[in-house]
């Protein structure tokens, strides 16, 4: 079976510039991405490319050259299906909020009602390939599903999970450092893999690409989540008693990262990670450890969420603290909304936390962020269900230029690292502000020597309070 035409179910962060990329280097094979939301494949086949879903440096340019040669768009998944000898899954499994596993294990009813579509759907035989974050042994599940609902087609399943980091997708997927395979380790099995390795093998060399059984891939996506979270929760944990103790984290990770054995990355101190994959596969590593009776493991992979959210709430507390311990009736700025730098995902963000705090404490909440609309912000914290949509929208004031957000405010905290926060100018921005004028700086992303000068009290993660 040669591959001539490949669908993907899941038009967002995963499936729109994972199938963006396979279609530019693969110019042969037709990509076809399929959502039910109508309004984000609208959003997708828009001819300015500043108005994509999914905001992410240089998929703009992918998008052109790819889409409408052999990159589509629709809605009609039955199509879609119909038609490709390779289906990726690739839609959102959010955490549970209800039932079983409520708060911990990964919800996936929406991969459930892909496979059940697909074995409607299918007549002839499909590879069928896990690009969602799933819990171990989901692709046995799904198998079942397709064999036993499905039209007596034959259905093999792999797992090939993605490992990107927002901001940087498409460097990511163009310059991968591993790919990574799983399939049932039958010859039907290797040669499904072995389909999926010639893909890839259009731009990536052969021997970074490393096949496994199934079972394997689905874990491997979730332990490298929960590691790189780690490190982030365990920097974070410092960062606090450095600024009980004049110590600067910014040093301390230096120092730390120059030993060969731990390494540099994911070692900035910060006010919290967030974002769809790590929190969500923490808890999903949670929720099968508890569910294996291995509560000790459990405990320990929980402390990595409970640190994060920690530092979340330290923060907010500590701009409490300094405006006198109340910020009832004042105007607090937060400059930036997104959970990183270079994407309009806000997923899991720490603003949203803040905010949501700060709001219950009383305070005015003004955000700017260069790529988030006001409508996410605000469904945002309806989603915390702390309070009415009306109280949220009364609380949070958006707007479109840092300098009108910052205009007569008590204090500003930078959430997000966007490199413009770095680059403002500063003095005008203190003089419009109420004294004395305070900066948190969530990101340590400013030069602290030269915002005192100008007037600024400084608080940045980890460090002593200027």
């Amino acid at each position: 079976m040669k591959i001539r035409n490949i669908c993907c179910i899941g038009a967002g962060y995963v499936g729109g510039p994972t199938m963006a990329v396979i279609a530019l280097k693969c110019p042969e094979i037709n990509v076809t991405v399929v959502d039910v939301n109508k309004e984000r494949i609208k959003a997708w086949n828009n001819k300015d490319l500043n108005q994509l879903p999914v905001y992410e440096p240089g998929l703009d340019s992918v998008i052109k050259q790819a889409r409408g040669r052999n990159l589509f768009f629709s809605t009609d998944i039955d199509k879609a299906i119909d038609e490709s000898e390779m289906i990726f899954i690739a839609v959102n499994t959010p955490t549970k909020t209800y039932g079983e596993g409520k708060g911990k294990a990964a919800d996936l009813k929406y991969v459930e009602l892909c496979a059940r579509k697909i074995a409607q759907v299918a007549k002839n035989n499909k590879i069928v390939i896990e690009k969602s974050t799933l819990p171990v042994r989901t692709a046995e599940a799904v198998k079942t599903i397709l064999e036993k609902t499905g039209n007596n087609v034959s259905f093999e399943v792999l797992s090939n999970p993605e490992f990107l980091a927002e901001g940087t997708a498409i460097n990511d997927l163009f310059k991968s450092d591993r790919v990574l395979i799983g399939g049932d380790q039958t010859s039907s099995g290797k040669e499904a893999i072995e389909k999926l390795v010639e893909i890839y093998t259009n731009w990536i060399p052969k021997e970074k690409i490393y096949t496994t059984n199934v079972w394997s891939s689905e874990l491997s996506k979730l332990v490298a989540n929960a590691f790189l979270a780690q490190r982030i929760s365990s920097i974070n944990s410092i960062s606090a008693i450095c600024e009980e103790t004049g110590a600067d984290v910014q040093q301390v990770s230096t120092a730390i990262g120059m030993d060969t054995r731990i390494g540099s990355k994911f070692l900035n101190a910060s006010v919290g990670f967030g974002g769809s994959c790590f929190q969500k596969d923490i808890l999903n590593l949670v929720y099968i450890s508890e569910s294996l009776g291995l509560h000790e493991v459990s405990e320990y992979w929980n402390q990595v969420v409970k640190i994060n959210d920690y530092q979340k709430r330290r923060f907010a507390k500590k701009i409490i603290k300094s405006l006198f311990n109340t910020v009832a009736g004042k105007k607090i700025t937060l400059l930036g909304w997104a959970f990183k730098k270079d994407t309009n995902d806000t997923r899991e963000s720490a603003a949203i936390y803040i905010a949501d705090y700060l709001i219950e404490n009383g305070a005015e909440i003004h955000v700017y962020d260069p790529k988030v609309s006001k409508e996410r912000m605000i469904a945002d914290l309806d989603f915390l269900n702390t309070r009415s949509t009306l109280k949220n929208k009364n609380f949070l004031n958006f707007h479109e230029s840092p300098y009108t957000a910052c205009h007569q405010s008590h204090a500003i905290s930078i959430i997000t690292e966007w490199d413009e926060f770095a680059d403002y100018d500063w003095q005008i921005i203190y003089s419009k502000m109420i004294k004395p004028a305070k900066i948190f700086d969530g990101r340590n992303i400013l030069n602290t020597e030269e915002i005192k000068k100008i007037g600024f009290e400084v608080y940045s993660v980890g460090k002593a309070i200027i």
